[in-house]
């Protein structure tokens, strides 16, 4: 049976189709917002998936080029690996989504949302998130949603709720929010400087707004949703054997163990402790117990941190709770780079490198969104296993490392400068040296110091910081922790990252694994953040580099850019780029012409730069008379020699403007190939270029006869 349903959402239809399509999946629905349509399934194993610890849910968005009238680039002509993009939305449906199924749940969950259509004003993404829970919310499949979420722009000091496309591109905010009926599950920010108290409304704004949705969607599931099966295998350790577990370790040794700022430590301490268990256990005949071991040791390593935080006020470290570790910052670590900044916190460190290069080589984006056809700024993020001392080989980039690679690369855009400012492409790589906590923090505060050693003119500096959580019985009590390391994410609530400069917020990311934040934790983690945010800026990043440096790297290449008349661009390009070609061969330089008219000269000679310049200016703009250049011989007439002034264009030096003297032969003075300089005296009727060599030749003394 089909069923259909529809609202309004931030002035749009929005409509839902049950029953049509994909009947052997959990649930299906084709969901339309405006002409963008997406296919969202749902589909769960009959079985939990064996030894596995954790829940195994995989959220897809494809992205198909059809949707928007489009064949894909490239040989083979088909959809391939994801783009950056549909990875970063796959991420963020399954963040707000993943806290809201069974902690004990194994059974494979894949989420798959397939963009079919395309309509630029209502975006694909948010309606892909929305699309996602409302499939598992209909389905069988256990999950405490429904969770809404939409888009909050910012323009003129009102917040628009879904932007469409040219509100997108003159908002000062671009903020995701996903709720279900009572808090926040995610957020995900980037901005222009955005005030604490902007950012907050702005939230709450969104979090409003979701309230519509998670209403229309429980209103579908009251209608048509399946009975969740609540009778799925549990993976649950027996009480007496946690408490065999935890008799064999103690309290006292495990708040020992854990306590202490090494991480290293901190493993040695926790394996003489789990060595005792299997001893004790084997000693006492308890050998099955023994298969329990990890999960239980874990659960009591995790309640002992906690309750060590939320009851006592004391963190694994000994810091304080709005404390920052140990920071330190240095630029110029490596010599030929073109920018270098190492950022250490705590035993967390981050070398990012910049890497400047012509316009030509910023990235070509080939996706769905028709605004987007190239990104100027690349920020790639690398997570090497040796980072946290493991023993395996390098792997190619995943989903993590693309998104935390994209947060610094959000944080850091709306300080940059722009084309006009610094005709660049620039690319940053974050090389994670060693990881315990906010490897993404690092990595923006280290891109900073970085950009500002290779001499990029950035309006501002960008620190950042993460701020975790843990939470109590109720929504009051919770304890906020500044800065937090690798062993408090594992065992918090929350990962609260937020990048920006004195001004305000540049980024925002949130990690959640509790089912939602409330106003007041939010509004706690923003003020924590903007105070470290601050402490970092002025104690450590601007004490390493105050500013940006006023000169490239000597290794750089060296960009200028001149503006020419449009109309005057196939002249400077030639029949068959005929003429591009050979400035580019004879001054070595790289150009690249816009269709605007700006003209961008890359060249590591500024001798050969400037004679890119004088050839391109020469072809674009009018000779004029009282103009001097430095042309070359290209023809010997008897009457005089032709003169290339600039590729395309001649003039004609006769034989009398050769020298002061009487020249019998132009062969006497100058030969085919030679470099004159010449003066344009006149410009005839016909357009011809008449040039004189003899008038910047200094004039012959004269002779006195005495009488």
């Amino acid at each position: 049976m089909v069923r259909n349903y529809s609202t309004t959402l931030a002035g749009r239809k929005f409509s839902v189709e049950i029953g049509k399509v994909a009947e052997l999946a959990n649930a299906a629905a084709m969901v339309s917002y405006g002409d963008t349509v997406i296919l969202a399934t749902v589909v769960a194993s009959d079985e939990p998936k064996e030894g596995i610890d954790f829940f195994p849910l995989s959220v897809n968005y494809e992205e198909k080029f059809y949707a928007v009238g489009k064949i894909p680039g490239g040989f083979i002509k088909r959809e391939g690996r994801p783009s950056e993009r549909a990875i970063l939305t796959s991420r963020v449906i399954d963040r707000p989504m993943r806290p809201l199924f069974p902690k004990d749940y194994r059974n494979d969950v894949v989420i798959t949302t397939t963009v079919m259509s395309v309509d630029p004003e209502c975006s694909p993404e948010v309606t892909a998130m929305i699309a996602a829970s409302l499939v598992v919310d209909i389905s069988d499949i256990p999950f405490k949603g429904p969770v809404g979420s939409v888009q909050v722009g910012y323009i003129d000091g009102e917040f628009i709720i879904n932007p469409n496309s040219e509100q997108r591109t003159l908002s000062d905010l671009a903020l995701t929010v996903s709720s279900t009926n009572e808090k926040v599950m995610m957020i995900e920010a980037g901005a222009n400087e955005i005030s604490d108290e902007i950012m907050f409304e702005a939230i709450m704004k969104g979090h409003e707004a979701n309230q519509e949705i998670v209403a229309f969607i429980n209103q579908i599931k009251a209608d048509c949703g399946k009975e969740k099966n609540e009778n799925y295998v549990r993976f649950n350790v027996p009480e007496d054997v946690y408490a065999d577990i935890v008799a064999c370790i103690g309290d006292k040794e495990m708040e020992e163990a854990v306590f202490t700022d090494d991480k290293q430590v901190r493993e040695k301490q926790l394996k003489v402790l789990k060595e005792r268990v299997i001893q004790n256990l084997t000693e006492a005949g308890k050998e099955e117990e023994l298969g329990y071991l990890e999960e239980a040791f874990y659960n009591f390593e995790k309640k002992t941190v906690r309750r060590m935080i939320l009851k006592e006020s004391k963190r694994p470290d000994g810091r304080a709770l709005d404390e920052i570790r140990h920071l330190a910052a240095e630029v110029d670590i490596l010599p030929r780079t073109h920018g270098t900044g190492l950022f250490t916190r705590g035993q967390t460190q981050v070398l990012t490198v910049t890497t400047l290069g012509p316009l030509a080589e910023m990235q070509m984006l080939d996706g769905l969104d028709e605004l987007e056809v190239s990104k100027r700024y690349m920020h790639h993020y690398n997570f090497p296993p040796y980072s946290v001392g493991e023993a395996r080989s390098p792997r190619a980039p995943g989903r993590r490392e693309v998104g935390h690679g994209a947060l610094a690369e959000r944080a850091l855009i709306p300080v940059l400068p722009t084309e006009q400012e610094f005709p660049y492409a620039l690319r940053l790589v974050s090389e994670v040296l060693s990881s315990n906590g906010s490897t993404s923090q690092a990595s923006i505060c280290g891109s900073t110091l970085s950009l500002m050693a290779a001499g990029v003119p950035i309006k501002a500096p960008v620190a950042g910081i993460s701020v975790g959580l843990v939470t109590g019985e109720t929504d009051e009590d919770f304890v906020l922790l500044t800065d937090i390391q690798g062993l408090e994410d594992f065992f918090g609530d929350m990962d609260f990252k937020v990048g920006g400069t004195h001004k305000g917020i540049t980024a925002i990311q949130m990690d959640m694994k509790i089912q939602g934040l409330t106003p007041a934790i939010i509004k706690g983690a923003l003020e924590q953040t903007r105070k470290a945010r601050y402490y970092i800026l002025d104690e450590v990043m601007l004490k390493a580099i105050s500013e940006p440096r006023k000169e490239l790297s000597p290794y750089a290449p060296v960009i200028t850019q001149i503006v020419i008349d449009p109309e005057k661009i196939s002249e400077v390009i030639g029949p068959k780029g005929k003429m591009i070609n050979r400035i580019i061969d004879e001054t070595g330089v790289k150009i690249d012409i816009e269709d605007d008219g700006r003209v961008f000269i890359c060249g590591n000679d500024s001798e050969k730069t400037a004679r890119a310049i004088e050839m391109i200016e020469g072809i674009a703009k009018p000779i004029e008379e009282g103009q001097i250049f430095k042309g070359k011989v290209m023809r010997l007439m008897n009457f005089g020699a032709f003169v290339e002034l600039v590729p395309g264009k001649e003039g004609l030096v006769h034989i009398s403007q050769l020298a002061h003297e009487r020249v019998a032969k132009v062969e006497d003075v100058v030969a085919v190939g030679d470099e004159l300089q010449v003066k344009v005296i006149e410009i005839d009727k016909q357009g011809r270029v008449n040039l004189s060599h003899k008038v910047l030749l200094p004039k012959p003394e004269t002779k006195t006869t005495e009488e």
